[in-house]
């Protein structure tokens, strides 16, 4: 009969062995579960991508740049890294990773419905592409607050170090054009495109679109008035019905006749002048107030039309947009 050994508690000599394997075994499982972790690539838990800098913008109407956002600048590449980015040489694809935020205080007495628009400017104060922004119905008294992205940008761009206000346009909050996808309670919403320049000629079209449930009628011309930097009328500028006292090349130029649109429908008129300066003070209108007809609602407008000296502006009569 064989005598059974009894075993020996571990002695402090022997634990640290047993430690160690312990912990070696451990290791080599999670390595053989989870896979290597390629050198270089982000660690779950790591820093940002992107650096937040606050910008002391002295700003401009009331609207100032808070921050700018920039893309942090990779290290060195690794024998194992493909590709490096740097701040200077951008991988940008679909976005540049680069915004800037700011913020609108209205300190006038009625509330206004502003836009912005920024500017990024690289270190030798070069502009390098921008963005506009929308806020709506604005309170006197209210800050808000937004970001502007500056969206893809070529690799060649010079790199980016700031942002600045460089243009704010407020309206009346009543005034204001329709936010996209929505219909005024008037039924109808008016637009303008961007017009088109050539040779000191000026084209800007308006658009009139029946987006209610009633049949909406026209006859003639759209109202329209031309307003300063405080939104108060221009003095001495002749609002013209038709375009053939500035150039005889506008089609649809004819006499007015009744419209009448159908729900979906639409109707085009053009706003015609020539950006000529001659003896005198040239005007240009920051902002012009529209109405579909005589008694309808208004609709301001921020589109810089520059009369120079001539001081005319010509309208067409609405035509029925062809489908």
């Amino acid at each position: 009969m064989h005598r059974r050994t009894p075993l020996r508690p571990a002695t402090p000599r022997t634990l640290p062995l047993v430690t160690a394997l312990a912990a070696t075994i451990l290791l080599l499982t999670a390595l053989t579960a989870c896979g290597t972790e390629e050198t270089g690539a982000p660690a779950k838990g790591a820093a940002s991508a992107s650096t937040r800098t606050p910008i002391d913008d002295p700003g401009k109407d009331g609207a100032r740049v808070t921050s700018l956002t920039l893309p942090n600048a990779s290290p060195s590449p690794t024998p194992t890294r493909r590709y490096s980015v740097t701040a200077d040489h951008l991988d940008l694809g679909g976005d540049s990773g680069i915004s800037a935020a700011y913020e609108i205080t209205n300190s006038g007495t009625e509330t206004l419905t502003y836009t912005v628009t920024l500017t990024f400017t690289s270190e030798d104060g070069g502009a390098m592409g921008g963005g506009t922004a929308t806020k709506r119905d604005v309170a006197p008294g209210k800050t808000v607050r937004g970001s502007v992205r500056a969206g893809a940008l070529p690799p060649t761009t010079p790199r980016i170090t700031g942002a600045e206000v460089s243009e704010v346009a407020a309206v009346p909050a009543a005034e204001a054009l329709a936010a996209p996808g929505t219909c005024p309670s008037s039924g109808v919403r008016v637009g303008t495109d961007k017009g088109d320049a050539a040779m000191g000629l000026r084209v800007m079209g308006l658009h009139l679109d029946n987006c209610g449930t009633r049949d909406y009628q026209v006859e003639g011309y759209p109202v329209l008035q031309l307003l300063d930097d405080s939104r108060e009328p221009i003095e001495n500028v002749a609002i013209l019905r038709g375009s053939r006292e500035i150039t005889t090349g506008i089609t649809g130029d004819g006499p007015p006749r009744p419209v009448t649109l159908k729900p979906g429908e639409s109707a085009t008129a053009r706003l015609v002048w020539r950006n000529l300066t001659e003896m005198g003070t040239p005007v240009t209108a920051p902002y012009a107030r529209v109405r579909a007809k005589a008694g309808a609602a208004p609709v301001m407008f921020p589109e810089h039309i520059d009369l120079g000296t001539t001081g005319k502006l010509g309208v067409t009569p609405w035509a029925k947009t062809a489908r």
